[in-house]
């Protein structure tokens, strides 16, 4: 049996870090605070509370971090991703939490990337990364994240009232896509669909209405 999974974080991509909270802040009505480095990837982040234990992050190249010795995560290296993200940041991506990750990758009908285990202050995670850096399914199939402990980024952000109500995606070859997001047990949590290109969308309740990222 797979270890039920459920929706850790957002991904938002973008050419800089205070584009993509201009960005969220403009669709959201709340602006991410800042999170932190990922020296090893060469990236940094913000964050912005989705309720329990859920959160959204922002996340651009660090323009202060030296280059990292492996192709950065979430695609960033790549020259598709950075033409997109050249037009204005988006969301690009999800990742779902485990209890056991080792097991939830044993049970993938896809190659989630290697285990690589991370920590900043207090925060303590293993996370699956392709060596070379690509999003699985053009990210419509998530990253694995494992928490160490009990510490995690949501319990100390402020409750902005915000929700994720539903994912939904496209791409152009989706039989692939809900197999592997079958075999994870996901297929209730992204309903993906025919599209010309993958995209991926997150109907998020806020203060102001139901919002689409």
């Amino acid at each position: 049996m797979t270890p039920a999974l459920l929706l850790d974080h957002l991904v938002v991509a973008a050419g800089t870090l205070a584009q993509g909270c201009d960005y969220v802040e403009s669709g959201l009505g709340a602006r991410p605070q800042p999170g932190g480095k990922h020296a090893t990837m060469g990236t940094h982040n913000a964050v912005l509370g989705l309720g329990p234990r859920a959160y959204l992050e922002v996340i651009a190249i660090d323009p202060e971090g030296a280059a990292p010795a492996q192709p950065r995560w979430f695609d960033l290296d790549d020259v598709r991703m950075r033409a997109a993200l050249a037009e204005g940041p988006r969301l690009i991506h999800f990742v779902v939490r485990t209890p056991d990750i080792a097991a939830t990758v044993r049970a993938a009908r896809h190659d989630p990337g290697t285990v690589t285990a991370f920590t900043r202050g207090d925060f303590r995670w293993r996370l699956t990364v392709p060596d070379d850096g690509h999003l699985p399914a053009r990210g419509l199939v998530p990253t694995l994240i494992q928490w160490d402990g009990d510490a995690h980024p949501a319990s100390r952000l402020p409750d902005a009232n915000l929700r994720v109500v539903a994912l939904a995606g496209e791409h152009p070859e989706p039989a692939p896509v809900r197999n592997a997001l079958a075999a994870l047990g996901l297929s209730d949590l992204l309903k993906v669909t025919y599209g010309r290109s993958p995209r991926l969308a997150a109907m998020i309740r806020t203060p102001r209405g139901l919002v689409t990222l």
